[in-house]
């Protein structure tokens, strides 16, 4: 058989192609076989690798999030204690009303 294999092509096989050659390394290319896992088709290869990654993935982004919420925690909390300890220099400022913010409006014709 073809391939060395008994019972003719396979999936993706292509024989032996235009004179015999497979020009530049290219010859699997085109047929898919850089995809392939031994007989598994190109959509269905690698799935193993892309439930890995994303577990992966999964855990290291979990990690992160973690890891920076813990460090702003951590600031957070150390930059309360600093203030609670220091109320001389966090003086509440005093309240205004929304006239004073806003200035005055002159149309513009």
């Amino acid at each position: 058989g073809v391939n060395g294999r008994e019972g003719g092509l396979r999936w993706g096989s292509r024989g032996a192609g235009v004179c015999g050659a497979k020009v530049g390394g290219l010859g699997k290319v085109g047929s898919g076989d850089g995809l392939r896992q031994g007989d598994i088709p190109p959509p269905a290869a690698g799935v193993h690798r892309q439930i890995l990654f994303t577990t992966v993935g999964w855990f290291v982004g979990y990690y992160l999030v973690k890891r920076t919420e813990y460090v702003h925690a951590k600031l957070d909390r150390e930059l309360f204690e600093y203030v609670r300890h220091h109320p001389e220099d966090f003086k509440a400022a005093e309240k205004k009303r929304i006239g004073e913010l806003l200035e005055d409006f002159h149309p513009v014709r």
